[in-house]
């Protein structure tokens, strides 16, 4: 299998010559159009104030093919990933959980969380050894590595839940531990 792809990958020349190579996810690739390829994306905002004429432009049309992105991808049934190249900015992380939300306007709130466990984690098993995590992922049962989150209401019914996770995740556990706990 190909390593994924971790690079922006959005003119169509990029996407083709990353897929040829054997590339399995092409993030920010809204032009992807090959059978078995995840697209990998998040929801994303302008840039600020601050930025450059250019970087805003750069950003905004990025920002503006979200929209056609998503249901071309959801139309065609292509396999998609969700993350976020903002690993190690703190700042942006801290809007993750309030980015999930987001995914509202294009799937319904199960979609949306299938989208960013059980998918994701399928996309991470192709990593093969690189995997971080080997083992069963995406799935709960005996056996699998899996972290969960208790929330306190349905987030299938309001998904807005998870976009405050200090008040509304009850209990925490990964890998087996539990981090956080106001059940006791």
């Amino acid at each position: 299998m190909g390593d994924l792809c971790h690079s922006t990958c959005v003119h169509p020349k990029a996407v083709r010559r990353a897929v040829e190579a054997g590339v399995k996810c092409i993030d920010h690739g809204q032009l992807l159009r090959k059978k078995g390829v995840w697209l990998s994306f998040q929801t994303l905002a302008e840039a600020p104030p601050t930025a450059s004429a250019e970087t805003k432009a750069k950003k905004h049309s990025v920002v503006e093919g979200t929209d056609n992105a998503f249901r071309w991808a959801k139309k065609y049934n292509v396999k998609l990933a969700w993350g976020t190249d903002l690993m190690f900015v703190p700042a942006p992380m801290a809007n993750q959980n309030t980015d999930i939300v987001k995914l509202k306007a294009w799937m319904t709130p199960a979609e949306a969380l299938r989208l960013v466990t059980y998918d994701n984690a399928q996309l991470l098993a192709l990593s093969g050894l690189r995997n971080p995590y080997p083992g069963k992922l995406g799935i709960v049962e005996e056996g699998a590595l899996a972290d969960l989150p208790v929330v306190d209401g349905d987030p299938i019914a309001n998904i807005a839940l998870v976009a405050d996770p200090e008040k509304n995740f009850l209990v925490i556990m990964k890998d087996g531990k539990i981090y956080k706990n106001l059940l006791r």
